[in-house]
């Protein structure tokens, strides 16, 4: 598959008359062309809902074209669930999954409304203390251990993670929740991150949707919502087969009717918590090439760092990076794409093989919509950048400003740095 951007070069250079390099661009056409696929893919079952990942995009622009189509949002803090609380989100529109839980947090989210998702055992107790009761509606995050495959490939290692109730655990917390007096009941599950492959959800699912069956036999609890979570990721890379939702969507169905509905369980609700896939490709950097250097190897220094996008540092995560203007030209120049953080892994690309790279050319880095801007820090003093939303119709607007150095300082309040700036 290549790789092509959304946006035209003639398009950011209007852009970039009105706001500078770096910032993040959102692409509307295609956000809401994604979240119409997904209701589509999973319109089978009467009580779906995706609640999107607020951690991985939260700006509430973006989150407010999702609730269009009756999207909910999973929220993992209390500024998140302050966020989808500010949108209008409440009640079961709101999933509350966290860990290591302080009590305020808890104590919000019942007070919206939301369902909270219990990530340990020991939480029960914790909860009940905290807010005087168990929510008559609960859920519980499922761990089942080991290692998850699919066919030969180890996809992840759900028991060297540090979510979730064991199955043991498991059924118990539902016996002692019931005693409680929780009535509905939801399972929720987590076993592998960023697949790019159509078999990952429905094995997911028959392993929930077998568990399930078990857990209603032998707790006798009404166990009312199925949530897959997230997990279902996007090709970074050029040549990788992207997800199809609708494939995805067709195989939980499948596996759906082949477990659940002969045990009694057709009318169970399933959700969903997308993140990467609901933002990740409908979202990119836009820098400038700013500095040329030939060492030991040839580096490109452009406006942006690690604080604008931290994958690439953190993980090693390979971002797709297109010339704008010479996206047909050929790739015979070898460089290191780079910030300019004092950080030697500050590094976009390393030995990528592109065009020849001029200063004052635009870059595009592909596929930063989900855990991009999210994940910027200040480190160095460095500012994050601006978010702008290319809108369907070609008009572009701001829907986060630049920091400034005066946003930086705020918070010094003991010290009245704020007089001295000359900026």
């Amino acid at each position: 598959m290549k790789k092509t951007p959304f946006v035209t070069l003639e398009k950011l250079q209007e852009i970039t008359q009105y706001y500078p390099t770096p910032f993040h661009l959102y692409d509307e056409k295609g956000i809401r062309e994604n979240a119409k696929a997904v209701k589509e893919a999973f319109a089978w079952n009467k009580g779906f809902r995706e609640y999107f990942a607020v951690k991985a995009t939260p700006n509430p622009f973006l989150i407010r074209i999702l609730k269009e189509y009756g999207f909910g949002c999973d929220c993992s803090s209390m500024t998140e669930l302050l966020l989808a609380d500010a949108l209008g989100f409440s009640g079961d529109e709101i999933m509350f999954s966290s860990n290591e839980t302080p009590a305020e947090e808890y104590v919000f989210a019942d007070r919206t409304g939301a369902i909270i998702n219990l990530d340990d055992f020991t939480h029960i107790e914790f909860l009940e203390q905290t807010i005087g009761r168990i929510p008559e509606t609960i859920s519980c995050r499922y761990n089942p251990g080991g290692i998850f495959q699919i066919s030969n490939d180890i996809m992840d290692n759900p028991g060297d993670s540090k979510y979730g109730f064991t199955k043991e655990q498991l059924f118990e917390g539902f016996r002692v929740l019931k005693e409680k007096g929780a009535k509905r009941f939801g399972v929720h599950a987590f076993l592998a991150s960023n697949t790019v492959t159509n078999d990952y959800y429905p094995l997911l699912a028959k392993t929930l949707f077998e568990t399930v069956v078990e857990l209603k036999e032998a707790t006798g609890c009404d166990i009312c919502f199925i949530n897959l979570s997230g997990g279902v990721g996007i090709p970074y890379e050029p040549g990788q087969t992207p997800n199809d939702i609708r494939t995805i969507g067709e195989g939980v169905r499948r596996v759906f009717e082949e477990v659940l509905v002969p045990a009694g369980l057709g009318d169970v609700a399933i959700y969903t918590e997308m993140g990467r896939f609901m933002m990740g490709p409908y979202g990119c950097l836009v820098t400038k090439a700013i500095h040329k250097k030939h060492t030991y190897k040839e580096y490109i220094g452009v406006d942006a760092c690690a604080v604008n996008l931290m994958r690439p540092a953190m993980y090693g995560a390979y971002h797709h990076i297109t010339v704008m203007g010479k996206e047909d030209a050929e790739c015979d120049h070898k460089y290191d794409v780079v910030g300019s953080l004092c950080e030697n892994n500050d590094k976009f690309a390393i030995d990528r093989m592109l065009p020849q790279i001029e200063r004052g050319d635009l870059l595009v880095i592909h596929d930063t919509g989900a855990h991009g801007f999210a994940m910027g820090y200040n480190y160095n003093g460095k500012l994050k950048s601006a978010e702008i939303l290319l809108k369907e119709d070609g008009s572009f607007a701001l829907i986060r400003r630049a920091e400034t150095p005066k946003d930086y300082f705020a918070t010094f309040d003991c010290f009245d740095i704020l007089e001295h700036i000359r900026y």
